[in-house]
């Protein structure tokens, strides 16, 4: 019989794994923003700036002494922490992009699929152009590219084809964020961001026991789904084959999580 993790022992749970059920003091620059970070797994990035942005907020209710230059001295002077995909824009520690090697590889087959019919023909032919322009001049934005190609009106997803090769040599690893500009992306070539010692993949048949261990540890209690969406890097089969096997071995339980309204649900957890 599963055993019960009544609705306040969980609150509990989820707030201590998320860094929230503590005082929101302490240091907030340097390593000890890095050790917050890689705490909590990762930080949301969003444009949308009503009070401030999602990530500042993010890392502002863990630490108050936090300000937005702690965090862009990490990400474009020390190269500590890295941007990119998780299941949405996300700020990661450096380490974890060979893991992103096989994600890399992945999307480049799936985003050709659905961009080809998203987006204007043409984007494909600009890759090595984009490329070769980043080698010889340095780091570039949307601003910088597709002078004279066909700009529609049809907001943030209605790109040219010169936006669309940069955002696709982005998710790809082909080129990374090296700082933003008010909030708009400059890329440069990988190897000028990103550390040599980071930038090697890891071995691929260990990424699923990784990322189905990370998320549980940073969840404490999860479904497969939710281990599979929680850094997107494997699919929803390779999580609930993890589940199977680390249930068989004993190295997670079955529990019942119960709901703030009294209801419950199957997820599992590390042993106690």
């Amino acid at each position: 019989m599963a055993a019960l993790i009544p609705n306040p022992l969980a609150r509990r749970l989820f707030l201590h794994r998320h860094a929230l059920a503590e005082a929101p003091t302490g240091l907030s620059t340097g390593a000890a923003l890095h050790a917050l970070i890689d705490r909590i797994g990762f930080v949301q990035v969003d444009s949308i700036n009503t009070v401030a942005r999602a990530h500042d907020m993010i890392l502002w209710s863990r630490r108050q002494s936090y300000r937005p230059s702690n965090l862009r001295r990490l990400l474009e002077r020390d190269r500590t922490l890295w941007e990119h995909w998780t299941h949405d824009a996300s700020i990661l520690p450096v380490q974890l992009h060979g893991v992103w090697q096989h994600r890399f590889a992945r999307d480049a087959d799936r985003l050709h699929q659905n961009w080809r019919r998203w987006f204007r023909e043409g984007y494909e032919a600009q890759f090595d152009t984009i490329l070769n322009r980043i080698a010889r001049e340095g780091p570039l934005g949307t601003a910088d590219v597709g002078i004279g190609e066909v700009r529609g009106k049809g907001g943030w997803w209605d790109w040219h084809p010169s936006k669309t090769a940069l955002e696709w040599l982005w998710r790809t690893g082909q080129i990374a964020v090296t700082r933003r500009e008010g909030f708009a992306k400059i890329y440069d070539l990988t190897e000028r961001v990103i550390p040599e010692v980071h930038r090697a993949a890891v071995p691929a048949e260990g990424v699923t026991d990784w990322a189905c261990r990370s998320a549980l540890g940073h969840l404490g209690f999860a479904t497969p789904t939710e281990l599979s969406a929680y850094w997107n890097a494997i699919p929803i089969e390779a999580a609930r084959d993890w589940c199977r096997a680390a249930l068989a071995r004993g190295e997670v339980v079955e529990v019942e999580v119960e709901g703030a309204t009294g209801q419950r649900r199957k997820a599992l957890t590390f042993p106690a």
